[in-house]
């Protein structure tokens, strides 16, 4: 573990030369990412010593760490022509994502509750200046205003709840007990109990977010730049289902009433209403947003669901969904270098123009509807029945959810694959070779992680 913050650590040495600065990040980046998978692999390590006094390093929390130091490395490939090529504050700009990454690995690390919950929120810093000092449009300081208001105002409460459980229990670790087999404290009303459950919980819904809170996540994917909006869908969004699994085990939250279920209804129902909303979508990074939402959705059912199949199949679609998404992010960016727009009714004929561009639309289309391959089809298979073995009836929204999650994709790859490309818009370039690294990069571990998926979610066992 200080290995790898000692590498993050000597990633934020000033060097004199911008050029110089930014490639020794991307190589000590690529050198971090090598060192987490080899720390992932080596798991059964890391399950006979499960837990010191100030650090988790069970699977959970050594798989998530390995995609923070991935997509911190793809986010400095992908913004090769947006910020280095065009020297727009290159040292600020790798400095800051080099600080986003510590505080996501202090995050995932971290053993005591209110620590985690100050790295928790400190993260949100460096990505609000990434909002702010490389948008796209001057409304960038409304997303901004919009995503701190609604994660900060959402957390507090949990800030208290924390320090009163640190207070009644003499203790402020985050224990570790078998998921399944929790025990719970003296009973409390239900009343009661529901309080505390939508307290300590309201700030993760916030962050994954489920529907009804989910309006920062739009503005802020739209406004920011390439870099921010691969960060935020790869890995700032996972901290919402990470932080359920890890306050889950904290507070033991077993004996909610019926408050758990209406909220494990409302993720499904929630997820049907923003696949519908992207139909009606006309901007390219918006539908890309919603969809986010409708699909992390199936995050909070599995965690939900309170069987091993849905927890593990939670932690599956947080690896599936941080890679695929990124990947659709960074394509949006390549349509919008060739075409100067995001619209859907003008990104037509990509198909004609780039045949290139237009194939990798079509694979991570493809995995973001759960096709073979990809780790995303064995999630879902397993989340299914975590969800209808709770409750029969959920088949029809589970069922629905899948149809219309195939159904959006197809339309957004032909809507910008197909018919005739605009006049003004002259034959594009095919993509550089840093950008078809950046999607290799992204498509390979998202198709070898079914591989491996007993190291991933060894740590339930």
């Amino acid at each position: 573990m200080l290995r790898i913050i000692f590498i993050n650590l000597s990633l934020l040495l000033t060097l004199n030369r911008k050029n110089l600065s930014w490639y020794f990040r991307v190589w000590g980046l690529s050198l971090g990412s090598l060192r987490s998978l080899l720390l992932l692999w080596r798991n059964e390590i890391l399950r006979r010593s499960f837990s010191r006094l100030w650090t988790i390093q069970d699977t959970l929390t050594c798989s998530l760490i390995s995609l923070t130091w991935w997509i911190s490395l793809l986010t400095l490939i992908a913004s090769q022509n947006s910020i280095k090529t065009k020297i727009n504050r290159i040292k600020i700009f790798s400095r800051c994502v080099c600080v986003l990454n510590l505080a996501l690995l202090l995050t995932f690390f971290i053993r005591r509750s209110l620590w985690f919950y100050i790295f928790f929120e400190a993260s949100l810093i460096p990505t609000l200046i990434l909002i702010l000092g490389w948008g796209y449009q001057p409304e960038r300081t409304q997303a901004g205003m919009y995503m701190i208001l609604y994660t900060i105002t959402a957390s507090l409460p949990l800030l208290l709840l924390v320090s009163i459980t640190i207070n009644l229990y003499r203790t402020e670790y985050i224990l570790l007990p078998n998921l399944l087999s929790l025990k719970t404290h003296p009973p409390l009303s239900p009343s009661l109990s529901s309080l505390i459950f939508i307290t300590a919980l309201g700030a993760f819904l916030v962050k994954l977010p489920i529907y009804s809170v989910h309006l920062w996540l739009p503005k802020a994917h739209v406004e920011a730049p390439v870099a921010g909006s691969i960060i935020l869908a790869g890995v700032l969004l996972k901290l919402g289902g990470f932080g359920m699994i890890r306050i889950h085990q904290f507070l033991r939250l077993t004996d909610t009433g019926t408050l758990k279920d209406i909220l494990f209804c409302f993720a499904l129902f929630g997820g049907i209403i923003t696949s519908l909303i992207c139909f009606r979508q006309v901007d390219l990074k918006s539908l890309i947003a919603y969809s986010s939402v409708g699909h992390i959705s199936l995050v909070l059912a599995g965690v939900f669901s309170g069987s091993s199949w849905g927890w593990q199949a939670a932690l599956r679609i947080i690896l599936a969904h941080g890679l695929c998404s990124s990947a659709l992010f960074a394509l949006a960016n390549f349509n919008y270098e060739k075409t100067n727009t995001r619209r859907l009714i003008i990104s037509k004929g990509i198909l004609l123009l780039c045949p290139i561009i237009s194939m990798w639309w079509f694979l991570f289309c493809a995995v973001n509807i759960a096709s073979p391959p990809s780790i995303n089809l064995i999630s879902e298979i397993m989340v299914f029945p975590a969800i209808i073995f709770n409750r029969l009836w959920l088949l029809v929204p589970v069922a629905l959810m899948s149809f219309l999650a195939a159904v959006y994709n197809l339309f957004l790859y032909t809507t910008t694959q197909h018919g005739r490309a605009p006049k003004f818009l002259l034959p594009l370039k095919t993509i550089n070779s840093p950008a078809l690294l950046l999607l290799l990069l992204h498509y390979i571990p998202v198709n070898l992680l079914i591989l491996k998926t007993d190291r991933i979610c060894s740590w339930i066992l």
